[in-house]
């Protein structure tokens, strides 16, 4: 089924959750317009009110008057969302007292230890289920500063590295074995912080004080992508996505589609509160297969699903690996795809790494288990609207968790 008109994505939901988290780390009111409202920004919000932070609804605007962090009374519930748990971890490290953070069951068995270990070594003090999982203590310190190489790229232990260390004594520094996405070195320059960049090592002096900002809040490109390969997969469609951020860390999965012969164009680029935001045009064209790999993974790595979607479309064989961090999201999102693709009659390879997809498939109508995944669920929906097949969801409130509204946005383009 072909699409035709334009869209303006939710906010971006990694910008939405660091203008929340480093406006209530700086002085002043932050004013956030744009701010996507989702569980998973909310979950960010409330952990963030917990420890002492006011923040207020003022109309479009969310107010964050920052700096006012204590040791919070209750345990913070972040949800599904391990971004609030891992960047709150590392607020969490330099607050004087006793913090608690939990998670719903999904987020209490994805792996905490990756930001447990580096934050220890800063001089805080945790206490962990099984030493690695939710629920978790943390006895906050003045810390230290210190030199971490990551053993695996992740936005989310860098960005709690450096939200630690900004508090800390003497200069921290985080270096990755792959650029990982940048939003969170792009905010703290914009609200007045100093960064030392220099390829994949990020240094930042401890003890500095940020001020506070207007932030406005891009389209995510991470639901950009749902209704983005349904139109190239699509011959005929033509669909404008307005207003989208398009960090380069963010854009990998155009760089994917374009080489899958995709048609893609981004116009009227600008500079928005550190990210650049720009329109994107999509026109829809026969695809071939790729091999997404090594060093593209983690700059893919939430839009995976959704390729693998737009290859099952493709001719030839698209060979997706080096992505084993997919088995420890929201879900085993590997197990999932492979699950998800087997209802609706087709086979996929299942590596421990990723999957292999031979295209174009021939697809039937089925029941997909979404395991809870929002990106599961609205990959399949997609998939449904590409091939024209009737696709039962187990659950689709599910998606409410980055993109809310999104099968109502969707059905207007179709």
């Amino acid at each position: 089924m072909s699409i035709k008109g334009e869209i303006t994505p939710p906010g971006d939901k990694s910008i939405s959750h660091r203008s929340l988290i480093i406006g209530a780390l700086a002085k002043g009111t932050t004013a956030i317009r744009g701010l996507l409202e989702s569980r998973d920004t909310m979950s960010t919000l409330k952990a963030l009110i917990a420890l002492g932070t006011e923040i207020k609804r003022d109309g479009e605007l969310w107010l964050v008057h920052g700096d006012q962090f204590k040791e919070p009374c209750s345990i913070i519930d972040a949800g599904n969302s391990g971004t609030t748990a891992r960047l709150l971890s590392g607020i969490t490290a330099s607050i004087d007292g006793m913090s608690i953070i939990t998670g719903d069951n999904s987020l209490t068995n994805r792996p905490m230890e990756r930001v447990i270990k580096p934050l220890e070594q800063m001089g805080a003090k945790f206490m962990a289920r099984q030493n690695k999982y939710l629920p978790m203590a943390i006895r906050g310190a003045k810390l230290r500063g210190i030199s971490y190489k990551m053993p695996i790229a992740s936005a989310q232990v860098k960005s709690a590295l450096l939200l630690a260390g900004i508090k800390g004594i003497g200069t921290t520094e985080v270096i990755e074995p792959i650029k990982s996405r940048d939003h969170t070195e792009r905010m703290l320059k914009f609200f007045g912080a100093t960064l030392d960049i220099i390829g994949t090592r990020i240094a930042i002096p401890g003890e500095q004080t940020l001020e506070a900002r207007e932030v406005i809040v891009p389209g995510d490109p991470s639901s950009a992508i749902f209704p983005a390969v349904w139109a190239t997969a699509t011959k005929d469609s033509e669909l404008l996505i307005k207003d989208v951020c398009v960090n380069p860390t963010r854009t990998g999965f155009i760089d994917v589609l374009k080489r899958m012969g995709a048609d893609i164009s981004i116009e009227d680029i600008k500079d928005i509160a550190g990210e650049k935001v720009g329109d994107a045009i999509i026109k829809g064209r026969d695809l071939t297969s790729t091999t997404i790999e090594g060093h593209e993974i983690p700059l893919v790595i939430d839009e995976i699903p959704i390729l693998a979607v737009a290859a099952a479309f493709a001719r030839g064989r698209t060979i997706i690996k080096d992505a084993k961090e997919l088995r420890v999201k929201e879900t085993d999102r590997i197990s999932a795809m492979v699950k998800g693709f087997a209802a609706l009659g087709v086979k996929v390879e299942e590596m421990e790494d990723g999957m292999v997809i031979d295209g174009p498939l021939e697809l039937s109508s089925g029941a997909v288990e979404t395991f809870g995944d929002h990106r599961i669920a609205m990959a399949f929906y997609i998939l449904g609207k590409i091939a024209d097949i009737n696709i039962w969801l187990d659950n689709q409130e599910c998606v409410d968790i980055s993109y809310p509204g999104f099968f109502n946005a969707m059905e207007s383009l179709g």
